[in-house]
């Protein structure tokens, strides 16, 4: 047996080197719900002159993001998505309303001249010649009669905010004037100043989204004819320190080319996101040293070696996140704890293959073989080929785990995006990690004089108390399949039944609405809350409360419910429960519920798809369809499961079904992968009971590498919190049900369509190529004693 290249050493070293570095000299980009701070999603409107393309919303974004600046927020994010849509994060900004406010004004600056006053409301919108009467901020009662629009925000090339401490009447805002709207500004106020003193005409109104915000008549000393000259000139109008930045934030940013609405508003608390960085590290932590305490128990010195690849596939995938530049939120930050404990699939499945490649006819019937009897096998030997046979069930697997995540990549947003982000990054990074970092240090750890005198030491030379069971039992599971399919559509009749008649309690990002999640000092029962939101005005509000004895959390989740309610809702709860803190707020629009209720139908649809097509084209139509089959079964009961209990539906739940249709089809491609390498070695054989051989030869690498994966999505479950108890839930659920269906749906189905609609049998060539030859003179094959028949 040649050694291992020295190239797979030297790529795991560089490998290794460069994700430490990366590591030490790196931070990785946190997500809002991590970091705490808000979310805007803008969406950009058509408007009588201007249609809200893909041309209007980029050209929308720059002055959004001249505006941001402006107020002053510590490493804001603005970037386009699609054609109409617009998303602002602003980090460390706990209050939306005021941010929301300014960025999403349309902030139409307009100059227009006063040519009378009237104590009468007259026409608002701008007639055919540009007129309209607009309250007059000057005089309560009062109106202003405004002649056309002699000049734009467009001409404003700089505001600012500025202290008079001269006469200290407060702040004013002073604009600078670029190109022609200089001489537009000296023409309007040169007209002005030949009004005589006191008239309105001699005023010249600043008009701010329909409103005049500021009509400041023309000083005496300025000439009539010639105006204010110089490019610049002062907007006056009692404003405070707040207003003044505010409309010079405005006025610098310029008008936006068309109006934006708010569809989307995200917020979230720094504690609320140091609390789940701290319980998801904890989680990781325990979970994953429970997993690689198994993986040494059952593989002894290669399942050491395999949790020290894991650490080190650990390091590599925070690297590539690092380089990418991927956002690290709290779904993805549970996706990338995920990858880990998926990432002990691939060694299982080697070592697996390995065993029964060392142990030979021991591992099928270990209760029947002396093992002195067997003749010595060479353990280098029996890992190379173990990865050899195993690299096909790696790739096929991986890759209905890679449909899933990418799906929620392309139709996911917002912090689930981040979760396919990097459950695809750990996906990949386990292929290396498996077959470079581990092959090299098992590899050369078997070639040992000390490990090849102690066989039992690898862990290779024990055929296993899974299947020693099985072995002695020797269960004949496929034979019930009638049974198995039966108990599937017994328990897929249930969880209908729980959908149809409890219904699905879906979250606001599906239905559109506000969810609001406030702190309190004070612990406050749900009876409480509910009767102090209902008095604020919000009966039909759904309340729940959770907490741990000392404070409460209380959420609340409403229709559309604006900032100013909310406040409102906040107050409420302060009386039973003293000081009240919005830790998460949501709001969704109704545009984007149904958007996103048609995302997620759309992206379960592909997801189903892309798994029977790509089965299809690996192994047969009809084992695709049985697996696909299994698979709908597992979401199914999954998400029966949640409407029996009554739990929200949201986004994140989203992810965690993507998730279980990869993972689900995992397990039903190795078996079948089993079946197929089978039936090329016997075409002739039964295929119920190749198949059963095949479900009997993966159930240990099932079992341990589902106790893997559970290892940490209960510690998740446990120790993660309440933003990521639901989501474990479901996948702990998705791993049973997918561990079971291959066995109960998959297997049976394949059997049962396979039967009705065989193969077409394979010809056997003669040895030049060119024709059918005749049967053989001996066919070769070993029973389960290792005799040759």
């Amino acid at each position: 047996m040649p050694r291992a290249p020295l190239w797979r050493a030297l790529v795991a070293l560089v490998a290794v080197a460069a994700s430490l570095y990366l590591a030490l000299t790196q931070s990785p980009r946190l997500g809002l719900d991590l970091k705490g701070g808000t979310q805007i999603v803008l969406e950009t409107k058509d408007s009588p002159t201007v249609e809200a393309d893909e041309a209007a919303t980029r050209r929308a974004v720059e002055v959004l993001r001249q505006r941001v600046d402006a107020l002053g927020v510590s490493e804001p994010s603005l970037a386009q998505a699609g054609d109409r849509r617009i998303v602002v994060e602003l980090p460390g900004v706990r209050d939306p309303r005021e941010a929301a406010e300014v960025i999403g004004r349309t902030a139409q600056l307009t100059v227009h001249p006063v040519t009378g006053e009237t104590d009468r409301a007259g026409r608002a919108a701008p007639a055919a010649d540009g007129s309209r009467t607009l309250p007059d901020p000057d005089r309560p009662g009062g109106h202003l009669k405004l002649g056309p629009t002699v000049l734009t925000g467009d001409g404003v090339k700089n505001a600012d905010a500025v202290l008079d401490q001269q006469t200290l009447n407060g702040w004013y805002v002073t604009l600078d004037f670029r190109g022609g709207a200089a001489a537009d500004w000296a023409d309007v106020t040169g007209k002005a100043a030949c009004a005589p003193q006191g008239a309105p005409e001699r005023r010249v109104a600043i008009v701010l989204d329909g409103k005049v915000i500021s009509a400041p008549g023309v000083n005496a000393d300025v000439s009539c004819g010639t105006g204010i000259t110089g490019g610049s000139t002062q907007i006056t109008g009692g404003f405070d320190e707040d207003e003044a930045r505010d409309l010079a934030a405005l006025v610098k940013g310029g008008a936006l080319p068309v109006p934006v609405e708010v569809v989307e508003q995200r917020t979230v608390g720094p504690t609320l996101g140091a609390a789940a960085i701290e319980a998801s590290t904890r989680a990781a932590l325990i979970g994953l040293a429970l997993t690689g305490l198994f993986i040494v128990v059952v593989y002894r010195l290669l399942g050491a070696l395999a949790t020290f690849a894991l650490a080190l596939y650990g390091l590599m995938a925070y690297a590539a996140l690092l380089a990418v530049g991927a956002t690290l939120t709290l779904p993805g930050l549970a996706g990338f704890v995920l990858a880990i404990g998926m990432a002990v699939d691939a060694n299982v499945l080697v070592f697996e293959r390995a065993r029964e490649e060392y142990l030979g006819a021991r591992a099928l019937r270990p209760d029947r073989e002396p093992r002195t009897t067997a003749a010595p096998r060479s353990m280098a030997k029996a890992l190379h080929t173990g990865f050899t046979k195993a690299w096909s069930a790696v790739v096929d697997s991986n890759v209905t785990t890679l449909l899933a995540a990418g799906l929620l990549f392309f139709f996911a947003t917002g912090p689930v995006k981040g979760f396919g982000v990097t459950l695809s990054i750990g996906v990949l990074v386990s292929m290396v990690a498996s077959f470079v970092v581990t092959r090299t240090l098992a590899e050369t750890a078997v070639r040992r004089r000390f490990v090849r005198a102690r066989p039992k030491l690898t862990g290779l030379a024990g055929t296993g108390r899974v299947r020693t069971l099985l072995a002695r039992r020797d269960p004949q599971l496929v034979c019930h399949r009638g049974r198995w399919l039966g108990a599937g559509a017994l328990l897929v009749a249930v969880a209908v039944a729980g959908i149809v008649v409890r219904g699905l309690d879906l979250g606001v990002e599906f239905t559109g609405g506000r969810m609001v999640e406030y702190s309190t000092s004070r612990s406050v029962d749900a009876d409480t809350a509910r009767a102090a939101v209902a008095d604020a005005g919000f009966p039909r509000a759904v309340v729940q409360e959770s907490g741990d004895g000392e404070t409460a959390d209380i959420t609340v989740r409403t229709g559309d419910l604006t900032d100013a309610e909310q406040q409102r809702i906040k107050e409420a709860l302060a009386g039973p429960g003293g000081e009240v803190t919005v830790e998460r707020d949501e709001r969704i629009g109704p545009s984007i519920g149904d958007e996103l209720r048609h995302k997620a139908l759309i992206a379960l649809g592909i997801a189903v798809a892309a798994q029977l097509l790509y089965l299809s084209v690996r192994f047969r139509w009809t084992f695709a369809t049985a697996a696909v089959a299994a698979l709908v079964h597992d979401v199914l009961l999954v998400v029966g499961l949640f409407a029996w209990l009554g739990k929200t539906v949201d986004s994140v739940f989203l992810a965690a079904v993507l998730t279980v249709i990869g993972y689900s089809v995992n397990d039903t491609v190795v078996v079948f992968d089993r079946v197929r390498e089978a039936r090329r070695r016997d075409p002739r054989a039964e295929l119920a009971a190749l198949a059963n051989q095949a479900v009997l030869r993966t159930l240990p690498r099932t079992v341990n590498t589902g106790m893997g994966a559970l290892f940490v999505l209960a510690a998740l479950a446990v120790l993660g919190g309440d933003s990521l108890a639901d989501f474990s839930v479901a996948l702990i659920a998705g791993v049973l049900l997918g561990m079971a269906s291959t066995v109960s749906v998959a297997v049976p189905g394949a059997v049962l369509l396979e039967r009705r609609n065989p193969a077409p049998p394979r010809q056997d060539r003669t040895s030049d190529g060119r024709g059918p030859a005749g049967p053989p003179a001996a066919r070769r094959r070993r029973d389960g004693s290792g005799a040759v028949v």
